[in-house]
């Protein structure tokens, strides 16, 4: 019996990057296969051209033995293939069986939209795959790991029996992530078959099948899980070995550089998202700030840096208020940041990839005289940062929306690395990337900690905060209900907090613990 898919020599290039270099990929009926890599080694590229967004320069794709020809995304849905995007494409403003129904829209009298018979479809399919979800509620109203859901529904409605998941668990919990995953082997139990794109290399050994790995356009391995390991898989994604731990020295902690006192900040609908917060953070320490996302945390960091307005409380950088400055009053105390939503907040992905490195300081010498740009050291500088920060670009002034997801990140990560800050707010800056990245951000954290940066980090990933904080701080509907030394924290009791079943108000301190302080200096 041939496999449901079947790729053979896909081969496509753009200028300056050869994306996918003559590659053979099959995917089996009732599989979930994993398509693993760093961010740029051709993933995403592939499976556009297997869902008609890309035309392949050479190769052929075949489903169930058959050559087919796939021009448009119309094409892929004929032949039973649907994608969720890692951004999702919901229309928020709809309800849910409205997005999904957008398209394949049902009538009555061919002029009325049919929408409590695709309500009733939209629940039989919730109901089959454990997709809880509810058909009339408005997509702008669901969090994150639902809008997922519903963009499964979507390409289920569509009868899709192969399923093409772009790195859909970049943006979801723990939590969410155990969900999608039961509903990934409810799917291939009736007979689907997936295509799991990730680079997450614990949640691959969890879920897949069979495992295949991509490096620079090529394939450069398929496995099992049981075949391998997680070193071995991050060796065959980044070509060396990768180290998976920190190598952290104990705190040198110095003077009190963010104080937060009693903060309220209210969210775009104007509820209070951020409920009386207080910590500190030091010099050359990192709180880590856990939680489940959508308990204030992006409200909070907002709030910090200038990008919300404080309804009360104050807050205090160096000693000086800030409660009220502006974004750039703050940098320019020394504050860095890496904003949670890198294409949103922290990049202007139409502008070329140098201006973007400076875009915080392009006003500051040597980048401007008085009011003149000076491009030679815009340009000059943009080369140091490229190469000293790994950024893999064709060139400096391709635009910055051409580069991956991984590359955009790191282009933040250079721009605010690259002046003296004495503040970093981070918040989930290893979001979506890969292995490599991952360690190499990681590595640049901890080097900034021990230059005497304090650093607030902001994570829904249980494993970065537990690897890289030196205090922990869990956030809760707006609160924060705990703080507690890293050492002392557990997965279990950092669980229990994240879900609001146990509050320790014993180690509510802004203060760090005295045996910390007395390696100070």
């Amino acid at each position: 019996m041939p496999p449901v898919l079947e790729l053979r020599g896909i081969t496509k290039a753009f200028p300056g990057v050869l994306a996918n270099d003559h590659i053979d990929f099959t995917l089996e009926k009732g599989e979930i296969h994993a398509l693993l890599g760093e961010n740029g080694a051709g993933k995403t590229t592939l499976m556009n051209i297997l869902y008609g967004l890309y035309t392949p320069d050479e190769g052929e794709i075949l489903i169930r033995g058959k050559k087919v020809e796939i021009h448009s995304p119309g094409d892929a849905i004929a032949q039973g293939i649907g994608m969720v995007h890692q951004h999702f494409m919901l229309i928020p403003v709809f309800t849910v069986t409205e997005n999904v129904m957008l398209g394949v829209e049902s009538t009555n009298y061919r002029v009325f939209l049919n929408r409590r018979q695709a309500a009733e479809r939209v629940s039989q399919i919730s109901e089959q795959y454990g997709l809880r979800v509810d058909p009339e509620a408005y997509v702008q109203d669901l969090p994150v790991g639902v809008r997922q859901r519903v963009e499964i529904i979507k390409i289920l409605y569509r009868e899709a029996d192969i399923l093409v998941l772009d790195e859909p668990t970049a943006v979801l919990t723990p939590q969410e992530v155990k969900e999608l995953f039961a509903v990934m082997r409810s799917l291939v139990d009736e007979g689907k078959s997936i295509i799991f794109i990730t680079h997450k290399l614990k949640e691959v050994m969890e879920i897949a099948d069979r495992i295949t790995v991509l490096r620079d356009g090529r394939v450069v391995g398929t496995t099992k899980p049981q075949e391998t390991s997680l070193s071995e898989l991050a060796s065959m994604m980044v070509g060396r070995e990768v180290i998976l731990t920190v190598d952290k020295k104990p705190p040198r902690l110095g003077e009190v550089v963010l104080e937060v006192k009693d903060l309220r900040v209210r969210d775009d609908r104007g509820d209070l998202a951020v409920k009386g917060v207080s910590f500190d953070v030091r010099a050359g320490e990192i709180l880590g700030v856990a939680g489940v996302q959508g308990n204030g945390q992006t409200e909070l960091v907002e709030a910090l840096t200038g990008l919300r307005p404080v309804e009360s409380g104050e807050v205090h950088i160096l000693g000086g208020d800030t409660t009220h400055a502006s974004p750039r009053q703050i940098l320019e105390k020394g504050v860095a940041h890496v904003p949670e939503d890198r294409q949103g907040n922290g990049l202007v992905l139409s502008y070329p990839l140098l201006d973007n490195l400076v875009l915080n300081t392009y006003y500051l010498p040597p980048f401007a005289d008085s009011i003149i740009i000076q491009e030679r050291a815009i340009i000059a500088a943009a080369k140091e940062r490229v190469e000293r920060f790994d950024i893999r670009t064709p060139s400096i002034f391709v635009t910055t929306a051409s580069l991956s997801g991984g590359n955009q990140q790191k282009t933040i990560v250079a721009r605010e690395f690259s002046r003296p800050i004495r503040l970093l707010i981070a918040a989930q800056p290893t979001r979506g990337l890969d292995v490599g990245s991952i360690e190499y951000i990681h590595e640049r954290l901890i080097e900034k900690r021990d230059e005497d940066t304090a650093i607030l980090l902001v994570s829904p990933e249980l494993d970065e905060i537990l690897t890289l904080a030196d205090r922990i701080a869990v956030m809760y509907e707006g609160e924060i209900v705990a703080i507690l030394p890293a050492e002392e924290a557990t997965r279990e009791e950092l669980g229990l907090l994240m879900a609001g079943a146990k509050r320790l108000p014993e180690t509510l301190t802004t203060q760090p613990r005295e045996k910390e302080a007395v390696t100070e200096g």
